[in-house]
Parts: C-alpha cells; structure tokens; sequence
C-alpha cells in the first residue's frame, strides 16, 4: 500500500513536499528532485520519466498517478497511463502551466494564459474538448471524482 519506504529510505533527505495516490507516494527533495515508491500500478515507480524529474515544483496526485508541475512550467505524468499517468497526447499544449489539479483517474492544467488543458480517463474529466471553448480566463478549478469545475475571471 505504499507504506514501506524502506528502499529509498537513504534518498528521502531534505523532503519539501509528499503526494499520495491510493497505494503509493511521491516526494519532491529540495533540489528539485522527486523519490517514488509503493505500487507501481499506482505511479510508485517513476523510472520511466526519472530522467525528467528535475526542477519540479509541484506534485499533484490522482488515484493511479502523479503530474509534476516543473520550474519552466511544464508537466511530467507517470503511473497508469489510461488514468492520467501519461500526458504525451497533450505534451505539446502543456506549457507555463499554473496549477494542477486531479479527479479520480485524470488531470486538469491552468495555464498561465487561463486556459485549461486535461488529460486520462474521459469518463473522470480527462476530456474537455466539449467545453475547450468556455475554458478562458479560468482563475480556479476544483475536482470531484470524477468531474472538473472551473471558475473563470468573470466569476
């Protein structure tokens, strides 16, 4: 369930920020870094995108995986990639990112030009194609399990 942290415990030094997915955590280190154990169903192994975990900011988590916000405002997904452990199909997009937030099985990105890309499961809010016109101007977004609500600029 992720609670044995045993074999990266001699690399959880200097920890400023730990997210959870259900069964496993990832914890940002203070040089930008991010360590990740438990279930690697569940984002817990991170190998595949160790390599672009530098200069992370933010961490974010859905049940099955985790979005690192870095320090040039771009984003790296890893865990299940049906449910949001893989952004590559909206990579291009995810730029001067602000904020993420999760739904169950699925992300939502601001951008700094208030705009709002997702992505995973489109039955949790992974699509917002229907909506990309009204995404403008959005100041917050919130999450359910499995639904997105945004607040925009004019309230």
């Amino acid at each position: 369930f992720g609670g044995d942290s045993s074999a990266v415990q001699d690399q959880l030094r200097d920890v400023c920020q730990v997210q959870a997915t259900a069964l496993a955590f990832a914890a940002i280190l203070r040089d930008g870094s991010v360590i990740a154990w438990g279930s690697s169903d569940h984002g817990g192994d991170s190998s595949s995108v160790q390599g672009q975990l530098r200069s992370v900011q933010k961490l974010q988590a859905a049940r099955n995986a985790f979005a690192a916000i870095r320090e040039d405002g771009s984003v790296v997904a890893w865990g299940d990639p049906e449910n949001g452990g893989d952004c590559s199909g909206v990579q291009d997009q995810l730029r001067r990112v602000k904020q993420v937030q999760a739904t169950l099985y699925a992300f939502a990105a601001i951008l700094d030009d208030g705009s709002v890309v997702t992505w995973g499961n489109p039955a949790h809010g992974g699509d917002s194609s229907a909506v990309k016109g009204q995404l403008k101007n959005v100041q917050q977004v919130q999450a359910t399990e499995g639904a997105f609500a945004a607040i925009l600029a004019d309230g």
